[in-house]
């Protein structure tokens, strides 16, 4: 149970309009709002990958008379890439043990090398993209290209905005050090960065893998 909030005593307004209250303690931010907040955004964006992943699933066979996943694909390459943000959610969450210890420097070390490392998988995405596109297997090439453009590219926006995010919280734990906001912050970014590794785990598996089975 949250704490009772003080109010001020109602403000009368004009006839017909219903009295003001006003928290003078700064409680206006309920318990664990953000969080759960967050979680509705994350329920949100999982909806948006399952629809992108269906979309792969029904037009993933339509070659049009191109190219198809096991002519493109280089899956050492992606091998690689999944190794990055992989291990790059390991290095996440030794900065969140790092902040439960309350030690700056060593958070803001395992948040620098989590953003190299997603910038190193953002790094092959981009090349990988730009191969495909230079060797005519653009996004118009067929429709399965078309999905496949469409749901990695989005896993990709998120995981660039993810680094964006992490650079932003850095700058912040520098300057402010590890408040209670702040450690709020860290753990968000936390959940999205996670999760991210799981729909990568689905892309690597039902896009990657399977694509170069005959």
């Amino acid at each position: 149970m949250s704490e009772a909030v003080t109010l001020a005593p109602p403000s009368h307004g004009t006839a017909g309009t219903p009295p003001a209250f006003y928290d003078l303690e700064g409680r206006h931010h309920p318990q664990n709002g953000t969080l759960l907040g967050f979680w509705l955004y994350l329920m949100s964006d999982l909806l948006i990958f399952a629809c992108l992943f269906a979309t792969y699933g029904v037009l993933g066979r339509n070659y049009a008379a191109g190219p198809s996943g096991a002519d493109l694909f280089e899956l050492p390459l992606i091998a690689v890439n999944t190794a990055l943000l992989l291990v790059s959610s390991i290095t996440y969450g030794m900065a969140m043990i790092a902040m439960q210890a309350r030690r700056k420097r060593q958070v803001l070390a395992w948040l620098g090398a989590t953003g190299l490392l997603g910038l190193g998988f953002l790094g092959i995405e981009l090349y990988e993209f730009h191969h495909l596109i230079h060797i005519g297997a653009g996004p118009g090439r067929s429709a399965f290209l078309s999905s496949f453009f469409a749901l990695v590219g989005t896993h990709g926006l998120h995981v660039f905005f993810g680094c964006l995010w992490l650079v932003v919280l850095m700058v912040q734990v520098q300057r402010m050090g590890l408040t209670v906001a702040n450690r709020r912050r860290l753990f968000c970014l936390s959940m999205f960065w996670h999760f991210l590794d799981v729909v990568w785990i689905g892309v690597f598996s039902f896009v990657y893998l399977m694509g170069v089975l005959p």
